[in-house]
């Protein structure tokens, strides 16, 4: 493909993409196919010879749309959100048609720096230790895929750190019965032999007192405490585990304190929101994805640490084909120590796109909307008499259930998914089903909201 070429076929997929989001509000959200249906539409073996664009683009709507699950439709209240956003994609695009490989700062110095720099900007933007920033220090962030990735690596450092004192199999990691399950993979992953799940208090969260005695009675019995891991938005509930008390807890045992924010810290550029960061400076790691709530398509997982020298020891190998003068200065980052990988690609562009078309106000202004439509959508089920909320609303996600029980809550959590143009995920507490309706994608307006609730309303 020649250059010419490129420009004119690349304005076409610019102008599928936005024709896409124009049309994604009317599309059906689950597609409507069997498992092989699409393998079906493609042939056994790779084409011998080239094929034309066009039939390629063609493929988009013949192939692929039929399979899409619409994520970015403003109906969908399913899981947490998964922003995107024109600028998102643009730096996107900027990304892979620059190719870069950002394992060191020498093979790509603007790849390194421009996240450094990003990344120090969403220290101050959110209220976080200004020691996390990597221009001041100790501390310092890094772009990883997910929070499973950057969860891993705390834990795989948190492993390393304890690796003289102990044998894997007797370490202990802790965290809510609430919390997300890379907790227990990450342990999994690194050979820890122990995930204790702690008792949460009535909204969920988790309860100090329980995890210092679990703390105790390991020790007791010969185990290693390890590592514990807060949640400031669980998945189920997005209930908010006591930052400050847990971090003392840890602190007092010798444990490592790893913070999970991962769908609520996009909230923490709110100034509202951040009294739930109370004690965040106890933290030996922290992490958010601004791919779910901050207009920046996935990958994008920002992981803090406190301490990058700790991070970088436990991480960081030097085969000779690596060596080179400017790593051996001791004055540049270099990524790759940073995270298991060793190849990177510039994930900060997209996200200094994003900080930089829509502001600190604008990306404030996004928040702030849909949590203010989560509210409404609050008050209406307390008004309900059939209705009942199952956990409070702290940011943009609604927990309800039917006063009928199981049967009638899974009944119209299917009512919802059938129309077409909303949905929704199921969950359950202690046994009892319940409705999660996340609010926050990027194009959900109040009159999507108030549609969905016009549905609710005739169904029970």
């Amino acid at each position: 493909m020649s250059s010419e070429e490129f420009r004119r076929h690349g304005k076409a997929l610019i102008d599928w993409i936005a024709d896409y989001w124009d049309t994604v509000a009317d599309r059906p959200i689950l597609p409507d196919v069997n498992p092989g249906d699409i393998r079906a539409m493609l042939p056994d073996h790779a084409p011998e010879a080239p094929e034309p664009f066009e039939q390629v683009m063609a493929d988009l709507d013949r192939v692929v749309l039929p399979g899409v699950t619409h994520w970015q439709s403003p109906g969908w209240f399913a899981y947490f959100p998964a922003n995107a956003s024109f600028p998102a994609i643009l730096g996107e695009l900027a990304a892979a048609g620059l190719a870069q490989q950002g394992m060191l700062w020498q093979t790509s110095p603007a790849t390194t720096e421009i996240e450094s720099a990003v990344l120090d900007w969403l220290v101050d933007l959110m209220g976080l230790p200004t020691s996390w920033k990597t221009s001041e220090g100790p501390g310092g962030g890094v772009l990883q895929m997910s929070a499973s990735d950057s969860t891993h690596t705390a834990i795989a450092v948190a492993r390393m750190g304890a690796a003289g004192r102990a044998d894997p199999s007797s370490m202990v990691v802790y965290t809510s019965q609430q919390a997300h399950s890379s907790i227990e993979k990450g342990a999994r992953v690194a050979g820890v032999g122990h995930v204790r799940s702690i008792e949460c208090d009535e909204v969920y969260a988790m309860r100090p007192e329980a995890l210092e005695a679990a703390i105790v009675a390991d020790r007791a019995d010969g185990l290693e405490p390890m590592l514990v891991s807060a949640s400031i938005g669980t998945t189920g509930t997005t209930a908010v585990d006591p930052v400050g008390p847990i971090g003392e807890i840890a602190h007092r045992h010798g444990l490592w304190f790893h913070v999970d924010a991962a769908y609520a810290g996009s909230a923490m550029i709110c100034a509202e929101f951040r009294h739930h960061l109370s004690g965040i400076e106890l933290a030996d790691s922290y992490t958010f994805n601004p791919h779910k709530w901050l207009l920046t398509n996935f990958d994008c997982s920002v992981f803090w640490v406190a301490d990058r020298r700790t991070l970088i020891e436990s991480l960081s190998i030097l085969p000779p084909y690596l060596r080179n003068t400017a790593s051996e200065t001791g004055e540049v980052i270099d990524y790759r120590d940073w995270h298991v990988p060793l190849g990177r690609r510039f994930r900060a562009l997209k996200l200094w796109f994003v900080l930089r078309s829509y502001g600190a106000e604008g990306l404030r202004d996004h928040i702030r909307r849909h949590v203010a439509l989560a509210q409404q959508l609050t008050a209406r089920v307390k008004e309900s008499p059939v209705l009942h909320l199952v956990a409070p609303t702290t940011f943009g996600l609604v927990s309800f259930a039917h006063v009928d029980g199981p049967e009638a809550t899974r009944a119209l959590g299917a009512t919802i998914n059938a129309s077409g143009w909303a949905h929704v995920t199921m969950s359950a507490l202690d046994d009892e089903p319940y409705i999660r309706v996340s609010i926050g994608s990027t194009l959900t307006e109040r009159r999507h909201v108030d549609r969905l609730w016009e549905l609710i309303a005739s169904s029970v």
